[in-house]
């Protein structure tokens, strides 16, 4: 499987989160880091974000989450 880097819009639109909600989690510990393009540039492993949206969803389905309070669970 190759590698794909993806930037910060379509990670936005496969999660579902905002810029600032993406950032947040990141430095929660809770979401993928970046990874650098050099200057300002980033982008996330396609892999890595495919992962966390399919841990998300396995934690619905395991009933982990309580209610719609997903700040506290993810």
């Amino acid at each position: 499987m190759q590698t794909r880097l993806i930037r910060l819009k379509e990670v936005m639109t496969l999660t579902g989160l905002s810029r600032s909600g993406i950032y947040k989690y990141i430095s929660e510990d809770r979401f993928p880091e970046n990874v650098s393009l050099g200057g300002r540039a980033v982008a996330w492993v396609e892999s890595e974000i495919q992962q966390w949206i399919d841990n998300v969803i396995s934690r619905r389905d395991d009933n982990r989450l309580t209610g719609y309070d997903m700040e506290t669970e993810l």
